[in-house]
């Protein structure tokens, strides 16, 4: 039986059953398998892929959608990837534009790397931000934090989900309830009783990512991210809006050191919803 071409393989859902061939395919591209993030996004999003007729796939993607149920109000598409041996073939291509038509008026975003950003201009994705990778051993030290921080409960849900919604700028509930069962730390910051941030921190290979990171200033980023590696013997990992300065500067006086930077780029949109000022780093960047 001859080989078909890759032009015609059919593109189809995928589901937590993909799980390792996902993880294979990172590996053959040189990331790490990631699978505990892998299960988490073709849960809490929508995988696409494409199988290979020798076995694995030949290309993936997820597609996180935000907003209400069958109304989305954006979409947060990652972890693009092409089997080494199919790439340059125009198979990314091929499986964004199906992406990008499937969300028909829906906005886009997503974070590029400088190899992705060619290919995502194509599309008609604009560059509207950018973000630092940062990456080591939180060294804790300087003047004591004046926030208080706690380990979050059950009972602090509900008012994550509406500070998430009103610094985001859309209804997350179904990936931020999907959190504590991910992370091994979520984390809030209150002041007078009242929730002024949150974040978690979840495993990726050796390290503790952390993501979401909503804090109401500088302050209280500073403050929840100090407590996270308080509970932790792992190195931090993030990705922090790099209009956030005075963050990256004091993460990197605690041993975070510079590894790279995304483009952060809109579809529909010239600049993401919310408050950008309170949002400081996302739960990851292949879901915004």
């Amino acid at each position: 039986m001859p080989t078909p071409s890759l032009a015609a393989l059919p593109i189809r859902p995928l589901t937590p059953r993909d799980l390792s061939a996902c993880a294979d395919l990172s590996e053959d591209r040189g990331w790490p398998r990631e699978e505990w993030k892998w299960g988490f996004l073709l849960t809490a999003g929508q995988g696409y892929g494409i199988d290979d007729p020798q076995g694995g796939l030949v290309a993936a993607c997820v597609i996180t959608e935000y907003g209400s149920p069958g109304q989305p109000e954006l979409g947060a598409v990652g972890m693009v990837l092409v089997a080494e041996r199919h790439a340059r073939q125009g198979v990314g291509r091929r499986l964004m534009r199906h992406v990008v038509s499937g969300m028909g008026a829906t906005p886009l975003t997503l974070h590029a790397t400088a190899n992705g950003r060619p290919l995502y201009e194509e599309l008609g994705f604009k560059v509207t931000g950018r973000a630092e990778m940062v990456r080591g051993r939180f060294v804790p030290g300087g003047v004591e934090s004046r926030v208080a921080t706690r380990a979050a409960n059950a009972e602090d849900l509900p008012a994550i989900l509406r500070l998430d919604e009103e610094v985001f700028g859309a209804d997350r509930t179904p990936l931020i309830t999907r959190l504590p069962a991910f992370a091994d730390q979520l984390r809030v910051a209150q002041e007078d009783g009242r929730l002024i941030g949150y974040t978690a921190a979840w495993p990726n290979m050796d390290t503790h990512v952390v993501g979401p990171l909503i804090a109401r200033d500088t302050e209280t980023a500073q403050a929840l991210i100090a407590s996270l590696a308080a509970h932790t013997d792992r190195p931090l990992r993030t990705d922090i809006d790099i209009r956030h300065e005075g963050l990256l500067a004091w993460a990197k006086e605690h041993g975070l050191a510079s590894v790279a930077f995304n483009d952060v780029m809109t579809y529909g949109i010239t600049e993401l919803p919310g408050d950008w000022t309170r949002r400081f780093a996302p739960l990851t960047v292949a879901a915004g």
